[in-house]
């Protein structure tokens, strides 16, 4: 089970408040599907599997936040999270990529997810392992009763290369010996040839399956490499990791956690939606992915290597712009299992400003502590931030309606210069203003032809 159980739809919108600006009806609605989860989870076991996920759709132009809540969602959640575009999969029968491989992803993902977890439960067994293996590249094991004394019997054989293995590992975990080179032995990645095997589309599972086979019958590949200690621990703590967790067990709860609390987000939706100008042309291989996005979103079992994959209870979000087509060009069985429908609004130059302040993850925060790195210390003047969120709404509404990305493009102009010579600066404080910011890109706005090419 997944950390959503201690959020409440209230401690979620309350956490995406953090990252992201506005946008609340978009945050309850997300809040409410993470929550609804852990409800199903309590609720008796012949109900349980009743109870499809309330998947979304989330209707707002670029830059506002969609994909944003997403991420927030899955890392809120610790949930398997992968994000797709919908316009780069095509209808089987076509050349590109078949629907069936965003399961096949995500269930990657998760794997990844559970061993690391594992592997962090295991980290102290692979730490001594590891110890034990970096001691003997440093003092090599003596033949039987090398070290025996025959006019001193009482002593044990081999005390002499104990004590100094003892020694060594005093010296190994005080860091003394980190600079030391030593010769490791390693499993290599790149044992044996490479296998390039063509499948049709929808069978890719099958080839990858075969390669997997046949690796499986060749015996791991150790080459030995010369390295520092400090770089042998760490490889070694790794590959011993590796060995302790059991990858049975792992792929097993992959698995269960792709089907109980996996999220995929589908962006672009919009793009393969068709008009009611006619299905003629690409429009056909449009609504054929919606086609084959149906029985995903339904609820279908997916082969994987790992194993079947049912996605019954995958939460789906989508997201489009949605200026062309509408969410009723999706064909009507694709628009009933998305029941949710969420409308973010564009932002405001309050939303802006906002944007550039509050999140904890800022544009001001992060450029402090870049520049920081170089010694300079910048600071932002209230009205500075105001005048630059002033600019980044009008050539929204002048222009291509971006959103928060505006704000990107605008701060690395205003900040070009100082990015550049910061190096030879050296430790210095600069304070962004109001006149600085309409030195640098007021003339830049009123321009058409320049705020067009270049903001």
């Amino acid at each position: 089970m997944t950390r959503d159980r201690t959020f409440t739809p209230r401690e979620i919108v309350s956490e995406l408040d953090r990252y992201i600006v506005g946008q609340r009806e978009a945050k309850r609605s997300v809040a409410i599907a993470l929550r609804n989860r852990w409800r199903r989870q309590q609720v008796p076991e012949e109900l349980r599997d009743e109870i499809a996920p309330k998947n979304i759709i989330m209707i707002g132009p670029t830059g506002v936040g969609k994909t944003e809540i997403a991420r927030r969602l899955a890392r809120l959640s610790q949930a398997p999270f992968i994000k797709v575009e919908a316009s780069k999969f095509t209808e089987v029968g076509y050349v590109g990529r078949d629907v069936e491989s965003i399961v096949r992803d995500l269930t990657e993902l998760a794997l990844g997810m559970v061993s690391e977890e594992q592997k962090r439960e295991v980290q102290s067994a692979a730490e001594e392992r590891a110890e034990e293996r970096l001691l003997d590249a440093l003092l090599p094991a003596p033949e039987p009763n090398a070290n025996f004394d025959p006019e001193k019997p009482g002593e044990p054989a081999n005390s002499g290369p104990r004590e100094t293995r003892e020694k060594l590992r005093k010296l190994l975990r005080q860091g003394a010996l980190d600079d030391r080179e030593v010769d490791v032995e390693l499993v290599s990645d790149a044992g044996g040839p490479s296998l390039s095997i063509m499948t049709p589309q929808g069978m890719e599972e099958m080839g990858v399956q075969f390669k997997d086979m046949l690796g499986g019958m060749m015996p791991d590949q150790k080459k030995r490499r010369r390295m520092s200690v400090k770089s042998a621990r760490g490889a070694l703590v790794a590959e011993e990791a590796a060995n302790l967790i059991d990858m049975d067990q792992a792929r097993e709860l992959a698995v269960e956690r792709v089907e109980q609390s996996g999220i995929v987000f589908i962006d672009e939706i919009d793009k393969v939606a068709v008009g009611s100008g006619g299905r003629q042309g690409p429009d056909v291989s449009r609504e054929g992915v919606q086609r084959d996005l149906l029985p995903i979103v339904e609820g279908s079992t997916v082969q994987t290597k790992h194993g079947p994959v049912r996605t019954d209870h995958v939460l789906f979000i989508a997201a489009g712009a949605f200026h062309v087509a509408k969410p009723s060009d999706l064909i009507p069985e694709l628009q009933g299992r998305f029941p949710i429908r969420v409308e973010l609004t564009s932002l405001s130059k309050e939303d802006l400003l906002g944007i550039l302040t509050e999140p904890a993850n800022s544009l001001t925060r992060q450029y402090r502590a870049l520049l920081a790195t170089e010694g300079i210390e910048i600071d932002f003047s209230p009205e500075a931030l105001t005048e630059v969120a002033n600019i980044a709404a009008q050539v929204n509404e002048a222009s291509a309606d971006i959103g928060a990305r505006r704000l990107q493009t605008l701060m690395e102009k205003l900040l070009e210069d100082l990015s550049f010579e910061a190096p030879d600066l050296g430790s210095t404080q600069v304070l962004i203003d109001a006149s600085m910011v309409k030195d640098r890109l007021r003339g830049l706005a009123e321009d058409p032809d320049l705020s067009h090419y270049i903001l």
